[in-house]
């Protein structure tokens, strides 16, 4: 088992380390993925498995904690900017709470619920993607363009219009 903790950890490293030398762009099948990360069943998302950036697809990724007053003001921009651009934009939410110790996958769904989520819900207990993004903190948000490239990124809450130019500018 520590030999598996072991790759587990040094894959993670080695990740954010091309991160970092990349622009912020990991490793992955197509070169150009910051990580796989799972996804809840919950309004506007189905469980399953989500390459990020979603390939050949403008994405913006929102990183997000329920416990975080930020991120409640964030959802307003994100719900505001999904609205016009659903059809043509991936977005994806991912939250890097671990579950147990009294948090749930139905809490996070009831958060989501309560602040209007309605896009995919992503899981990212390891924080894979935080570290492949070199977030900072919360919210965070990058936009990518279809190749995969993230063109832009904000610590804090980023407002309407700031997030409506990012996904212009990648579409």
């Amino acid at each position: 088992m520590r030999r598996r903790q072991y790759l587990a950890g040094a894959g993670a490293a080695a990740l954010a380390g091309t991160a970092g030398c990349l622009g912020g762009l990991g490793p992955g099948g197509d070169g150009n993925r910051l990580a796989v990360v799972d996804t809840l069943d919950a309004r506007g998302s189905t469980a399953g498995r989500q390459p990020l950036p979603v390939p050949e697809t403008p994405t913006v990724v929102d990183l997000f904690a329920t416990w975080c007053a930020p991120c409640r003001a964030q959802m307003e921009s994100l719900g505001a900017v999904h609205a016009e651009y659903a059809d043509r934009v991936a977005f994806v939410s991912v939250t890097n709470e671990r579950f147990g110790g009294g948090l749930t996958a139905d809490d996070v769904r009831a958060w989501w619920r309560e602040y209007d989520g309605n896009w995919t819900l992503g899981h990212d207990p390891e924080s894979d993607l935080m570290r492949a993004l070199n977030a900072g903190g919360l919210p965070f948000t990058a936009v990518a363009d279809p190749d995969g490239e993230v063109r832009s990124r904000h610590r804090g809450v980023v407002g309407v219009e700031a997030l409506r130019e990012d996904v212009e500018s990648v579409l």
